[in-house]
């Protein structure tokens, strides 16, 4: 670790860089071979949509920030969380953009946003009815989704729709006591809804303890990861708690008109990677309550910012000839998990990717405007949960997502969509939140 204020000279860098195991490494690693006419990704023009477009986006995006509090104790923090919702009136966009130029304060109205806002413990930071910073940060978690109630009308929080989707958890599981660190408990068992007691040490378990976030929990240091898994769990079940609402209110035929938009993959990783096959099972039960009464599939895509498929979709998308792109507009790839192995991720497993973590699988799509877009669609029947083909007719709603990107796409920065960037505006929390706290 350095000195304060101290910094690395290049002396160490050339070092390094001449170092023999190191030219050793590079000399053992496997090469992926350059792309050649014989394995040259191919390309499909986008299907066209011929019904209308859904005249609502509701884009989701969340933020967290991890900063230093006065308590007495060194090194006390506090992680504070947001999660914005942001809904979009495509339709009056529309119409504005017919009138140009636009009026700000009427573009202003087409958009309507909402946050779930939080502040968990973090290392060294007690309340008053617990021992510990981690069993502090178990029960703030808990209170958390307990307080959260999106809709006033509806009146359900969101500890309804985990505590739903906590039932498809497999019962074989048990899972060790959250006291095991703390207490040396050795209690093993399934947690149940609600607040309930461990079997062994009659501790309170809370049923948010099933997401086993506190298992990455630090007493001393930082906690920017454990803050992250929370940001995320609640941006995706969040999703799943606005559609329950329109279920609850016999509104499902409303849904056809509105499309998510989540920041990031479909996917759940890290110990709450659970929630993403209980999150998968529910978003297939709603979505055939959905085409039961409409015909018609969810609208729900996943955006990437980041990562190593927005680096190969860029890498895959050069030719030889300068100036000239492999993709042409409208055009997308649905890469198979044989596809992802060879050319991405590098792995012989026998297991498909992503199969513990992801509830929808990746397509890379070029937009009419030029600019290239990884996103995510959802596992919405048991047809559509496969990564084996690339048979784009499984996908009802795909031609309607390729038009909604078209629209939505956003030159301002690589890779995005203006709806998460409205999101993200609202999420974002300023650099110098400490100061305030």
């Amino acid at each position: 670790m350095p000195y304060d204020g101290e910094f690395a000279s290049y002396r160490p860098l050339h070092r390094i860089a001449e170092c023999q195991r190191v030219k050793g490494l590079l000399a053992r690693c496997k090469h992926l071979e350059n792309v050649t006419a014989t394995n040259i990704p191919i390309s499909k023009s986008a299907p066209d949509c011929g019904d209308s477009l859904p005249k609502f986006i509701l884009a989701i995006d969340g933020n967290y920030s991890e900063v230093d509090v006065k308590t007495g104790y060194p090194g006390a923090k506090v992680g504070y969380s947001t999660i914005a919702s942001i809904l979009i009136d495509l339709e009056r966009i529309n119409q504005l953009d017919e009138q140009r130029p636009i009026d700000p304060m009427e573009f202003r109205k087409t958009e309507q946003a909402a946050c779930i806002d939080s502040a968990l413990p973090g290392s060294n930071v007690v309340t008053r009815r617990q021992k510990s910073a981690c069993a502090s940060f178990r029960e703030e978690l808990y209170d958390l989704f307990t307080e959260a109630i999106i809709d006033e009308d509806d009146g359900q929080t969101l500890l309804s729709t985990y505590e739903s989707l906590l039932t498809y958890k497999p019962k074989s599981n048990l899972q060790n006591c959250p006291y095991r660190e703390s207490d040396n408990c050795e209690g093993r068992f399934i947690v149940s809804n609600g607040c309930s007691t461990c079997p062994t040490c009659g501790r309170v378990v809370y049923s948010t303890d099933a997401l086993r976030i506190h298992e990455r929990f630090n007493d001393v240091g930082a906690n920017g990861e454990v803050f992250g898994l929370v940001t995320q769990v609640i941006e995706r079940i969040l999703a799943i708690h606005l559609i329950r609402c329109f279920e609850k209110r016999r509104l499902l035929s409303r849904l056809t008109s509105l499309a998510f938009f989540i920041d990031g993959p479909l996917a759940v990783f890290g110990p709450p990677a659970w929630l993403s096959a209980a999150i998968s099972k529910e978003l297939k039960r709603l979505n055939k309550c959905v085409q039961d009464e409409t015909g018609k599939d969810l609208v729900i895509l996943g955006i990437e910012k980041t990562g190593g498929f927005i680096e190969h979709f860029s890498m895959i998308d050069q030719t030889e000839t300068p100036g000239k792109l492999l993709f042409s507009p409208r055009h997308y790839m649905l890469p198979t998990d044989a596809y992802i192995k060879e050319r991405i991720l590098h792995t012989e497993s026998e297991k498909r990717y992503g199969e513990d973590t992801y509830f929808g699988r990746k397509f890379f799509y070029k937009t009419k405007s030029g600019a290239r877009i990884v996103a995510c669609l959802p596992f919405l029947d048991d047809k559509q949960d496969t990564l084996d083909n690339d048979d784009i007719q499984l996908y009802g709603q795909f031609p309607a997502v390729c038009q909604l990107l078209d629209h939505v796409v956003s030159s301002r920065y690589e890779n995005s969509v203006s709806p998460l960037i409205a999101a993200h505006a609202q999420a974002a929390i300023p650099l110098q939140l400490g100061t305030k706290i």
